[in-house]
């Protein structure tokens, strides 16, 4: 059965603002409707993206820069987030898992910069829009399978081995 992940809502505490600060990430404007002064609603799709966010008045009760985490995928991290900056929208510093699976909470795995090898998966750099909500863009050059094998040195060591073991 297939299910594809169409919209995540962004909880904002200034429909206006948050309109701003998306448009300036170069997201395209789907819609902006209210149909009175209690309901608004505004949708943004990242360049690239199947997936929307939306936000607006009336839409959520989740608290204002309540979402963490959410990922955006990138070819290049250093371009992209130079670009963004050249942009004057504030984004983190590189960091990488010295973990190499994922990017951990805990901050004795984070290291500074990108992953030594730009392995795929492995390069972050965080931003949060003008609430709080936090994103995180991921360095991907070369997509995960079903039928990765062992020594693929495209990913990282400790990811390979987690997902050839299950």
């Amino acid at each position: 059965m297939e299910m594809k992940l169409e919209v995540v809502v962004i909880p904002v505490s200034d429909v206006d603002r948050a309109k701003q600060f998306y448009n300036r990430l170069g997201w395209r404007l789907d819609i902006d409707y209210s149909s009175d002064e209690d309901y608004r609603i505004v949708q943004f799709t990242p360049q690239g993206s199947e997936c929307s966010i939306i936000f607006g008045k009336g839409v959520t009760t989740a608290e204002p820069g309540s979402v963490q985490g959410l990922h955006l995928i990138v070819s290049d991290i250093v371009a992209v987030r130079d670009q963004l900056i050249a942009d004057g929208i504030g984004i983190g510093e590189l960091f990488h898992d010295d973990g190499g699976v994922f990017h951990h909470i805990d901050a004795d795995k984070i290291a500074c910069g990108p992953n030594p090898e730009r392995k795929s998966y492995a390069s972050y750099a965080s931003f949060s829009d003008p609430d709080g909500n936090r994103w995180v863009f991921q360095e991907v050059t070369a997509r995960l399978s079903a039928d990765l094998q062992g020594g693929d040195t495209r990913f990282t060591k400790p990811l390979v081995d987690w997902l050839t073991a299950t």
